[in-house]
């Protein structure tokens, strides 16, 4: 379901103007037909950065409480990856990986060149940050003598850019893949079946959504009654989306609503989806700090075998053991704490020296929040 002609024509009007004080009046008039606390969860990264930088949070009503979600794909990557990762960058194999992931701790370590893949090229680990993994083709194509491996992390957002290469034959031999790829569906399905997060809205993440489609959200309001928006990244597509939430919870009809039309197609990129789809299987996996999701991770199908890492090196998923004493990290991805209730946060964990996965990307919600707080607070 997306947004009906007039309400479309609505939007663009405030577009045009450039003024939602309109609606944040409809906000607050809404907000009193509410006595308890509404909370809405925002999945996406960017989403709560958006939110923090520009202090949305302090325009809401009292009763309105924007709640951080598992947005950020670094924050949820297993550290035992990690830790595998910068143990073979000292034993022949030259690991290439994205510049968010390149700080993220692997867990409690004994030996402290595997504590991330930053300390291992530190004490002379063969690891480098690339933007892409078109980057790391060219790179292990100018290097035919060395063996790559590159780092795979993300959402679906991510997933076409490895996919593609993989199916067109373009991947050289010596350039595997170690994949951390995480499906979003299956950990919202898991965050509002435990009951561990009593959400009344969602705001649906826009990077995904321009993949998979507005449609794999349905679930949410059909299966939960839980109003979903799919939105963009400007603050008054925050704004848009909390107003529409607050309507639909008023009349009591929980919708799925695609703001985000500018970028956002129901039906998503068929072609990535198809493509996706043809190189990798879905499968049960962890996620940091929260433990395993059936359905929610992808791996490379038995055809493409040779550039898969974990297949070819033996591999193992475990469970556990990157989590970190006194570290929240876990209870922040799932909206259950805030950055500022972990004792550590901006003392020991710091972007520079960061503890918890959360303070390492630039979508991690305790970075945001390090970077953000006075307007924050």
């Amino acid at each position: 379901m997306s947004y009906t002609g007039d309400v479309r024509e609505r939007i663009k009007a405030i577009y045009e103007r450039g003024n939602v004080s309109e609606l944040l009046n409809e906000i607050k008039e809404l907000s009193k037909e509410f006595n308890h606390q509404v909370k809405i969860m925002n999945f996406c990264g960017t989403h709560e950065w958006t939110i923090s930088h520009y202090g949305i949070r302090s325009l809401m009503p009292r009763n309105i409480e924007l709640v951080a979600g598992p947005g950020c794909p670094v924050c949820i990557t297993p550290g035992c990856y990690v830790r595998e990762l910068a143990k073979l960058s000292f034993d022949g194999y030259h690991i290439l990986t994205y510049g968010d992931a390149f700080k993220l701790p692997a867990g409690p370590v004994k030996d402290e060149r595997f504590k991330s893949l930053a300390h291992a090229k530190s004490l002379g680990g063969k690891v480098t940050v690339v933007y892409s993994f078109l980057d790391a083709i060219k790179l292990a194509k100018r290097c035919r003598g060395e063996e790559f491996i590159f780092f795979a992390v993300g959402f679906e957002t991510t997933m076409p850019s490895t996919a593609e290469p993989l199916r067109s034959g373009v991947v050289p031999n010596n350039l595997m893949l170690l994949s951390t790829y995480r499906l979003t569906p299956p950990i919202t399905d898991y965050l509002l079946s435990s009951g561990k997060a009593l959400l009344d809205g969602i705001i649906a993440p826009g990077h995904v959504s321009a993949i998979i489609g507005a449609k794999a959200w349905e679930f949410i309001p059909s299966k939960y009654g839980v109003p979903t928006v799919v939105a963009g990244f400007e603050p008054v597509d925050i704004i848009v989306a909390v107003a529409a939430i607050l309507k639909s919870l008023s009349k009591g009809v929980p919708k799925l609503i695609n703001e985000y039309i500018r970028v956002v197609k129901y039906e998503g990129n068929l072609r990535a989806q198809r493509v996706m789809s043809e190189v990798y299987e879905v499968v049960d996996a962890y996620w940091r700090g929260i433990g395993i999701v059936e359905h929610s991770g992808a791996l490379l199908k038995d055809k493409y075998s040779e550039y898969d890492a974990i297949k070819q090196l033996g591999i193992k998923e475990e469970v556990g053991s990157d989590e970190l004493p006194g570290c929240k990290c876990g209870e922040v991805v799932l909206g259950l704490a805030k950055p500022t209730d972990c004792p550590l946060f901006m003392k020991v964990c710091k972007p520079e020296t960061p503890y918890g996965p959360c303070m390492v990307s630039s979508e991690g919600t305790c970075r945001i929040w390090y970077e953000n707080l006075p307007i924050i607070l």
